[in-house]
């Protein structure tokens, strides 16, 4: 086990509860070996770096990093320094990584980007661009509920206790009038935290009725019987909330302000390649995740197709939504009234979007001075 591997294994192991809850995705709880770009760097090193270290999770939700990679999109715009990657499978690890120089810019979802921030009192990170919207589901058996109004009773599971997706599905319990204690999962509606990777099978077996999952897991659970009862996206205005944002340590923003803005560069230009090829970008994103250092298994035809068009890439961070599932999380019991001003830096991301003849995005009040 490599050095690197061993340090984040261990911060994820002795985490606190609170924060593992608030700051975990679900997708498991270890970080994968470091992965280097296969594609040859090539001209002059940008900002005099002989690397940039990228963390991202390998699953549909993170496609911008996997497709840009694959494709040699982050390569290209950083010239002869290379892309040096990480694969996780949790929050935790992650920011865990960040904090500790192991990874300069990651991929993360909201809930671990809100806890990291706020832990480190506004110092550890800044959210500079987004990278998925939508991508998630409430998908039942549909021989137990029929509708929205079958749910007292039953059995629903989310990823792990706080996550982005389990505070979706309290506030929503919520606002429908169902009472349900957070911590304990207990109430009108049972809600169970199961990992992304046990929750087919449970599914399968009748152990839950249902589950509030990102892509591919509703994929999955579709694909054994599950129907989509909810896309979250009608839950949001114009259907778009974040999923997914791309952090940087301050630190490294400050000292190399070109290679991240290089990296941004080839975020927006994966994003656009991905939105004009989707067939093309959807391949090139399970040959990624089918890479034994990242998933070690392609998705099958009838899992890739709805996972991945059900998730929208986007470069705006979506910062009113942030703010929001934040407020739900401080109604759930579960996250203390966080100070988010300042979480965002979308300065390099407009000059980016600028040079592309695009608009700039906006960071809901939340950005820095």
């Amino acid at each position: 086990m490599s050095a690197v591997r061993h340090r984040l294994l261990a911060a994820a192991a002795t985490v606190p509860l609170l924060a593992l809850a608030l700051g975990a995705c679900g997708y498991g709880s270890q970080a994968r070996k470091d992965t280097a770009s296969e594609v040859v760097p090539q001209g002059a090193k940008t900002d005099g770096l002989d690397e940039v270290k990228i963390g991202f999770f390998g699953n549909t939700t993170h496609a911008t990093p996997l497709v840009g990679i694959r494709k040699g999109l982050f390569q290209k715009e950083l010239g002869g320094t290379r892309v040096k990657s990480s694969v996780f499978n949790a929050g935790p690890a992650e920011i865990e990584a960040l904090n500790s120089g192991a990874i300069d810019i990651g991929w993360i979802g909201p809930s671990p980007a809100i806890n990291g921030y706020t832990k480190s009192h506004g110092k550890s990170l800044k959210i500079i661009a987004g990278s998925a919207s939508g991508g998630v589901s409430l998908v039942v058996d549909p021989k137990k509920i029929k509708s929205l109004a079958d749910l007292k009773g039953k059995t629903i599971a989310t990823p792990q206790l706080g996550n982005t997706q389990d505070v979706a599905l309290l506030n929503f319990l919520a606002q429908r009038g169902y009472t349900v204690d957070a911590t304990t999962g207990k109430g009108d509606v049972t809600v169970q935290r199961t990992e992304n990777k046990v929750t087919p099978t449970a599914f399968q077996q009748g152990g839950i009725d249902g589950a509030w999952v990102p892509e591919p897991t509703a994929a999955k659970l579709v694909s054994v019987g599950g129907t989509r009862l909810l896309d979250e996206k009608s839950l949001w205005p114009n259907g778009k909330f974040v999923i997914t944002n791309v952090i940087v340590s301050q630190k490294f923003l400050k000292e190399h302000p070109k290679a991240v803005e290089a990296v941004l560069r080839g975020s927006v230009r994966t994003n656009a390649w991905i939105r004009s090829h989707p067939a093309e970008a959807a391949q090139a994103l399970n040959d990624q995740l089918a890479d034994p250092q990242i998933a070690g298994k392609a998705l099958p035809a009838d899992i890739i197709g709805p996972a991945f068009k059900n998730t929208d890439v986007t470069d705006d961070p979506l910062a009113a939504t942030l703010r929001q599932e934040a407020d739900h999380a401080v109604k759930a019991g579960l996250l203390k009234q966080p100070d988010l001003k300042g979480i965002y830096d979308l300065t390099l991301l407009n000059k980016v979007l600028g040079a592309e003849g695009r608009a700039p995005v906006d960071d809901a009040g939340l950005g820095s001075e």
